[in-house]
């Protein structure tokens, strides 16, 4: 019996840590009497908490609390020393890696091209590269190391941190936090890219507050993270979120996966090139041709958003013909999980003064209307950061949730 209240003391004790450091980070400044008085504890419950948190470096006292009644205290804040986050993300095209502190100011970027044809373990090599780098810097500015989050572009084992199949890459079975663990000795959070992006818009971009939301990732195919009551919605194997392959024509073009019509063939960066192309192919003047150096080949997602912005017709006709295609999967999303935010991330949120319009468009005409009389549309806050600032709000979120402190408190 003194065995299974010693845990139960335990286990309140960390649930009571994690709430105290959930609202310092959403509320903060914050004093002491106002901790207790939102968390609904005693003031002494908040105060022992408070000194634990002070004494290993996660939390600050600030200024005096001014223009209040009766006695002022310290405000508390989370302390950006507490400890650096390296965040990873693995795109088909490119890695990313950022370096933040403890409440994700970003201390160091840095992001390279890489060729999806290249060797596995060549591009992993320079992932960890990268990383080894982050974390030399950041412990040259004398903060502790407190994990790594890396973000990938398919189906993830959460349990195992195992990469399960990667289409885009064709990448299948990979053991990415046994490989990381081995090498950097750290705590290492695999995920979905678009899962980990929409966890760095619930903490620190457009979905702050919002419970329900689901996010569109789109970069060389289309991922999506749906957050309902304030969790990631991961299904009963961990896969769901690829929304980039809902069927939307059984008879269209061959996806990465290997089945034919997927949405993502209609809407990503890669549909609107295609698009382009085939109309630049017929001789059609664009200023696309002028931003790409007259290379059909070498066309970039960038240019045609270049040339919209310049009111180019050829550009602006494929955005709003991918606009629509967009539309039409986010009206079953929104039928289907009733969200009060969509946001747009990815490369597609560079063209979301484009294709925003056309999508409010059809989901005010097509989607049933109590679903969506209160539905908002947004860009993502990170445009093309935003799964990399996730893979950083992983490590936050997992110290957060479990107070890593308390495994040394007895």
């Amino acid at each position: 019996m003194a065995i299974q209240t010693t845990a139960d003391q335990g286990f309140i004790r960390k649930f009571n840590t994690a709430v105290i450091l959930d609202y310092l980070r959403r509320f903060s400044p914050l004093s002491r009497a106002e901790l207790a008085a939102r968390a609904g504890l005693n003031r002494s419950t908040v105060s022992i908490i408070i000194n634990n948190l002070i004494e290993e470096g996660f939390i600050q006292e600030t200024d005096l609390q001014s223009s209040k009644v009766g006695r002022p205290g310290m405000l508390l804040t989370l302390n950006p020393k507490g400890g650096f986050a390296v965040g990873v993300e693995i795109g088909v095209d490119f890695i990313s890696v950022i370096l933040t502190d403890f409440i994700a100011n970003v201390l160091w970027r840095e992001r390279v091209s890489s060729d999806p044809g290249d060797d596995q373990i060549h591009i992993l090599d320079y992932a960890t590269e990268l990383t080894q780098k982050a974390i030399d810097i950041g412990l040259e500015r004398g903060l502790r190391p407190l994990g790594i989050g890396i973000g990938v572009p398919g189906l993830v084992d959460l349990r195992q941190g195992k990469l399960v199949f990667a289409p885009n890459l064709r990448w299948s079975n990979v053991p990415l936090r046994l490989m990381w663990s081995q090498r950097f000795e750290l705590p290492i959070f695999i995920e979905n890219e678009a899962n980990a992006a929409a966890l760095g818009e619930y903490y620190f971009g457009v979905a702050r507050g919002k419970d329900n939301f689901i996010f569109l990732s789109a970069g060389i195919g289309l991922g999506g993270g749906v957050m309902i009551d304030g969790k990631l919605f991961r299904g009963s194997s961990g896969y769901a979120g690829e929304i980039g392959h809902m069927t939307i024509d059984p008879e269209g073009e061959l996806c990465g996966c290997g089945k034919r019509g997927c949405w993502e063939t209609k809407v990503g960066p890669r549909a609107v090139l295609r698009r382009v192309r085939k109309i630049l192919d017929d001789g059609t003047p664009s200023l696309i041709k002028n931003f790409s150096g007259d290379n059909l080949d070498g066309i970039t997602f960038n240019n045609v958003v270049d040339a919209a912005k310049s009111n180019d017709a050829v550009a602006m006709e494929a955005l709003k013909d991918v606009g629509k295609y967009l539309g039409i999967g986010v009206v079953n999303l929104i039928n289907i999980f009733n969200p009060e935010l969509i946001v747009l991330g990815g490369a597609l949120s560079l063209a979301h003064e484009y294709l925003l319009p056309v999508i409010e468009n059809i989901v005010c005409e097509s989607s049933l209307k109590p679903p969506c009389e209160h539905i908002k549309f947004a860009a993502s806050g990170h445009e093309t950061d935003a799964c990399v600032m996730g893979a950083v709000a992983l490590v936050l979120d997992d110290i957060l949730r479990e107070p890593i402190f308390l495994q040394r408190v007895t």
